[in-house]
């Protein structure tokens, strides 16, 4: 008890006292993120540059006490939840856009800066970040490049990691590292800048990120396909990209997501529809033209009953917001709904959609799919009430099965939302036991003493029996 009041005092003194906080409301608030669980921490300090996390890392260090770097805390697999108490280290401070250079299209931003005012601000400039992760609203760059975050507009623009050249990080030992290059290219040494994107907050703190920018697009279109199966829908997505179009967004609602918006927002979606396409192009405004004649044109001939391209800005915003309120909608349903983010190849969709509808029927619990179907990403969520032991018994076995499936096709366990804890206990599903010991090595060679953010994606078979227990409790509140 001494020791952790001694800590306290300095933690203090670094960061001053109003930056440092104890009380049980401010614990509380910093205990959770989107996945609902939660861990309290003992304090969270909120510094303003990289010398205070220096120095508070090197005192975790000294002290052995654990250290948990946290975003706005939008994650959905438990990244920034301190699952051994400890102190959570919050970047919300250090929320300055520091440059945008427009002759070389790179800005320069510190970790706490929201997504959207990102783009905001490049976009005045004519320029372009595409990364648009669902909560690109309050969700920040720092969080983004933590976990590699994707977003709609992946099928053509790729993902986080895909525009970070150089960081700024603290490491767990206290050093400063500075990787990568504000240049298009740079081969000298290892890709260490490659290496700290989506390692999730455990190998450094981010304190400042090198963003590459792209000019920004002259036209956008938006197009809506609605079809009587999933199957047609599925199918049209591979035809599409066989004619060698890539559309910037291609979006995917199931039958049911199509209902729960319906309901929630009442606007005419076509609720007899077993699922819509949502496509936009963007680009030259006679490239756009051209591209979505042949959209619409493949689009009729799969089988889409209905194409409708949006006339204005205002109809094509009316049509995403019906996309963005899927997740709002489905609450609605049942009071609880566990998120899996599995990706597949792309080609092998008709197959991944046939045989969810399998594991629906199977373990008898709704089952909603939506998401970024032109990369094969796939949101499958399943809806249930957490107080009754027996759905979340099925729940639990049918998270199993979707993990399974999409292994069987060649897919991957999670595309933009990362392992953290969520996905922890499954992990030797995708990764054998080399690559695991691997990457436990480069976690001690950067973090000797095991502070940062402990107990994430390769934990003991202790931790993961109670991340289990958390998501799946055998005796539920």
């Amino acid at each position: 008890m001494k020791q952790l009041d001694r800590v306290k005092k300095e933690i203090q003194s670094i960061v001053g006292k109003e930056f440092f906080l104890t009380k049980s409301e401010d614990l509380l608030t910093y205990s959770y993120d989107a996945t609902g669980l939660e861990f309290v921490p003992w304090g969270v300090v909120l510094p303003q540059n990289k010398e205070e996390i220096a120095q508070i890392l090197r005192l975790a260090n000294r002290e052995l006490f654990s250290v948990t770097p946290r975003g706005a805390g939008s994650g959905v697999t438990g990244g920034s939840l301190p699952v051994k108490s400890g102190l959570v280290l919050a970047l919300t401070r250090m929320n300055q856009i520091i440059t945008i250079d427009e002759e070389n299209m790179v800005a320069v931003v510190e970790p706490g800066v929201v997504n959207a005012h990102l783009q905001r601000a490049v976009e005045k400039k004519g320029l372009f970040y595409p990364p648009d992760p669902a909560s690109l609203n309050f969700s920040t760059i720092g969080g983004n490049v933590a976990e590699c975050a994707g977003g709609a507009r992946a099928v053509r623009y790729g993902v986080t990691k895909d525009y970070v050249l150089g960081l700024e990080v603290v490491l767990p030992t206290g050093e400063i590292l500075k990787t990568g290059v504000q240049t298009v290219k740079g081969v000298v040494g290892y890709d260490l800048t490659r290496l700290l994107v989506g390692s999730e907050g455990t190998l450094g703190i981010i304190t400042r990120i090198v963003l590459r920018l792209l000019p920004l697009p002259l036209a956008k279109k938006t197009l809506l396909a609605v079809f009587e199966t999933f199957n047609k829908a599925a199918l049209t997505v591979n035809s599409i990209m066989s004619a060698r179009i890539i559309p910037s967004i291609l979006e995917y609602m199931d039958r049911d997501s199509i209902r729960c918006v319906e309901e929630y927002l009442h606007r005419g979606l076509p609720v007899d529809a077993g699922a819509l396409l949502l496509i936009e192009m963007d680009g030259m405004h006679e490239d756009v033209a051209a591209s979505v004649q042949v959209i619409e044109r493949i689009c009729i001939q799969m089988g889409a009953r209905e194409v409708k391209t949006a006339r204005t800005s205002e109809e094509a915003e009316e049509l995403w917001q019906a996309r963005r309120s899927i997740a709002p909608a489905l609450s609605r349903v049942r009071p609880h709904r566990l998120s899996e983010d599995v990706t597949i190849p792309r080609s092998r969709m008709p197959e991944m959609l046939n045989g969810l509808g399998r594991l629906k029927d199977k373990h008898q619990l709704p089952l909603v799919n939506f998401g970024h179907i032109g990369d094969g990403n796939i949101h499958v969520n399943i809806l249930l009430d957490r107080n009754d032991p027996d759905q979340l018994f099925r729940a639990k076995k049918l998270v199993e099965d979707i993990f399974k499936l999409t292994m069987e096709l060649g897919g991957t366990l999670s595309g933009e939302h990362g392992v953290g804890i969520t996905k922890a206990p499954f992990l030797d599903m995708e990764i054998d036991c080399v690559g695991v010991e691997i990457m436990r090595r480069i976690k001690r060679a950067f973090d000797p003493n095991g502070i940062l953010n402990p107990g994430k994606i390769f934990p003991d078979e202790a931790q993961k029996a109670e991340y289990l227990e958390r998501l799946f409790p055998s005796r539920p509140h």
